[in-house]
């Protein structure tokens, strides 16, 4: 045996036994608590900062009804403050498995209220309130607002007292587990040390009124679409932005299935099948309306479906643009400050 061939053989049998000891010790209370404590550690040691200088967008839910993801959210931080377009069921977790800086909420910016964008918003009020929120939170969003947030705030009613009593009123102020509703209308919403918030109306008919946002801050700018098919005023809010964060559909996919449903003679599943491709972008579209309005990065979200598997997500793939960023629960988008750059990760 040549000496190559003999350091093969050592190297080999030292990896086994660190891995056999690593073992023997991860089987001992001591080696467990050890672990523990420095994973641990480290996860109050991964929390991002709560300060970008420029804007950071965060992806906590890439989903829509359909099962796969975490349903629609988007978090955009500037400076130091933290908004989210949108929050669906799962997208609290994701926020929280990734460390984003939840006590510098602002605000929520509804885009429609439909149950997968606003079912998790009691998950991230609470989540804010018990990291430190110094505001009540505020949800913005079309008419109906109102009425959403009463209810979440009176269910939640009950939540808030156990809460308090229990962890006491220096910790839990009261006053802030308590959701302020605002309803918009087109035009700016939020002004915030040099960050601008401006809503505009989206076509997703036959939910009205149906918004997305455009965010600039420092020479950046991002625009969330929303569920909507493509519209001059979707256009006219994404021309010469950076990123353009937008729903898709794909019509192959969605139609495939539906012709399934027929086929198994599940013909409620195949209504709504029909139904959904008439209210969402489809991703043949997306490529185009990122020519005509000259975003600087175009980037998915909300698929319908979510893709699964390697089959799904080359379908997405070959009807969008090269450079389309398909997005997943956790990818992020950094856009430094008087800058051109968009730096991603989480893809």
């Amino acid at each position: 045996m040549g000496k190559p061939a003999r350091l093969g053989v050592v190297i080999v049998g030292l990896v086994l036994v660190a891995a056999v000891g690593a073992i023997y010790v991860l089987g001992t209370r001591h080696g467990q608590d050890l672990a523990l404590e420095r994973a641990v550690a480290g996860i109050f040691d991964s929390v991002a900062p709560a300060e970008y200088d420029g804007l950071r967008v965060f992806v906590c839910g890439s989903g829509s009804p359909l099962p796969g993801r975490a349903q629609a959210c988007v978090a955009i931080t500037a400076g130091e403050s933290l908004y989210l377009v949108d929050a669906g069921a799962g997208s609290q977790a994701t926020m929280q498995l990734h460390g984003q800086p939840t006590a510098h909420m602002r605000a929520i910016l509804l885009t429609h209220l439909h149950t997968d964008h606003i079912t998790g918003i009691p998950d991230m009020n609470l989540t804010s309130w018990v990291m430190g929120r110094r505001e009540p939170l505020r949800i913005l969003g079309p008419a109906g607002v109102e009425r959403v947030v009463d209810g979440f705030n009176e269910v939640l009613a009950l939540d808030r007292g156990f809460r308090v009593a229990h962890h006491g009123v220096q910790l839990l102020r009261p006053e802030l587990g308590v959701m302020h509703a605002e309803t918009v209308e087109p035009g700016v919403v939020v002004e915030d040390n040099g960050l601008t918030i401006t809503a505009f109306a989206v076509n997703h008919e036959p939910i009205t009124p149906a918004f997305g946002y455009r965010f600039d801050y420092r020479g950046r700018s991002v625009v969330i679409s929303g569920d909507t098919v493509v519209t001059d005023s979707l256009e006219a809010a994404a021309r010469g932005a950076d990123l353009l964060l937008h729903d898709v559909l794909s019509k192959r996919i969605v139609r495939t299935l539906e012709a399934a449903a027929i086929e198994a003679g599940a013909s409620r599943q195949a209504k709504i099948f029909a139904d959904i491709p008439t209210y969402h972008a489809h991703a043949v579209e997306l490529g185009p309306l990122a020519e005509r309005t000259g975003v600087r990065m175009l980037g998915v979200y909300h698929f319908v479906p979510p893709p699964r598997n390697y089959l799904m997500e080359r379908i997405y793939r070959h009807d969008l643009p090269d450079g389309t960023v398909l997005t997943r629960d956790g990818t992020e988008f950094k856009l430094p400050a008087d800058s051109t750059a968009i730096h991603v990760t989480g893809t």
